[in-house]
């Protein structure tokens, strides 16, 4: 039956895909066992297709070679692909006008931590390779590396069909992200804060659960499950990254290492940044239920 179901779709163009996943039948013959292996199926292709940017972006980052393509910079070559992936996203109408405002403003919020942190002053860590579309030291398609992920949560907001049941007001949401966007900047000057601000989070989402619908039927997960699944594996596709060079810690200048495994809090902490400028997008929150 996978091999059935996985053959149909791989047949489809992008569009009748979204339609098929869109799409809603109900059914009732699916029990037990083969439920959970086919739920778990569209699971996974739902996810794969919220993750198109990112898929075949970071595609790119693990093929493009060091040493670039045709006398094009690697960091060249990676703005150029960034840009058409996210071009043909919209002219395929797989993300809207409205979408890609809020997809910038990811690029730029991103952007400008990463100049801070490649900063000569602070130096958490660097692009090593030469490129003609560095700005302050980045490469401009870094900024796409946290557009990604606004990308897939948006794309995952349509596939899902998701709703978010007791969110809470949304000017507590934008404090939070704020304090977490700060904290990343002023840690290496008063002292890293991010746990306070975590335990914040933690209280302020503590009875938010996402209504999320595989196949049939909806499912239900605290939104903070959520967050803190979506960050690990930002981190594991750190970790991917920084093993092909794209970007150096101070501690994988001689050699590769991991990246310590804190970082995955980081990334979670911008997750919750992330989301709390998509649930302000107007279709987006038409779908968020705030408690009165």
């Amino acid at each position: 039956m996978a091999a059935h179901i996985l053959s149909r779709l791989f047949s489809l163009r992008p569009s009748a895909l979204d339609a098929h996943l869109l799409g809603f039948h109900a059914r009732p013959g699916l029990t037990g066992m083969t439920r959970f292996a086919v739920e778990f199926l569209y699971f996974g292709i739902k996810e794969a297709r919220a993750c198109l940017f990112a898929g075949l972006f970071f595609a790119a980052v693990f093929l493009v070679p060091r040493t670039g393509l045709w006398g094009v910079a690697r960091y060249d070559v990676l703005l150029i692909v960034a840009l058409s992936i996210q071009g043909a996203m919209i002219w395929s109408r797989l993300e809207t006008l409205d979408e890609l405002k809020a997809i910038t403003l990811f690029h730029l919020i991103g952007f400008a931590l990463e100049v801070f942190k490649t900063s000569g002053a602070i130096q958490s860590w660097s692009y090593p390779d030469f490129a003609w579309t560095k700005v302050f030291g980045v490469p401009l398609f870094s900024g796409f590396m946290y557009a990604a992920v606004g990308s897939y949560i948006i794309q995952a907001w349509r596939l899902f069909d998701l709703r978010v049941e007791h969110h809470p007001p949304f000017w507590m949401g934008v404090v939070i992200a704020l304090l977490i966007y700060v904290n990343f900047f002023t840690h290496h000057y008063i002292g890293d804060y991010r746990w306070y601000v975590a335990a914040c989070a933690l209280g302020l989402y503590a009875r938010s659960c996402v209504i999320f619908r595989p196949l049939d039927v909806e499912r239900r997960m605290p939104l903070l499950l959520a967050f803190v699944l979506i960050g690990f594996f930002i981190w594991l596709a750190e970790n991917l990254s920084t093993f092909f060079g794209i970007w150096k810690y101070p501690n994988q200048l001689g050699a590769w290492s991991m990246v310590h495994v804190g970082k995955w809090s980081s990334w979670s902490l911008l997750v919750v940044m992330t989301f709390t400028i998509i649930v302000n997008l107007k279709h987006i929150k038409a779908r968020i239920h705030v408690p009165a």
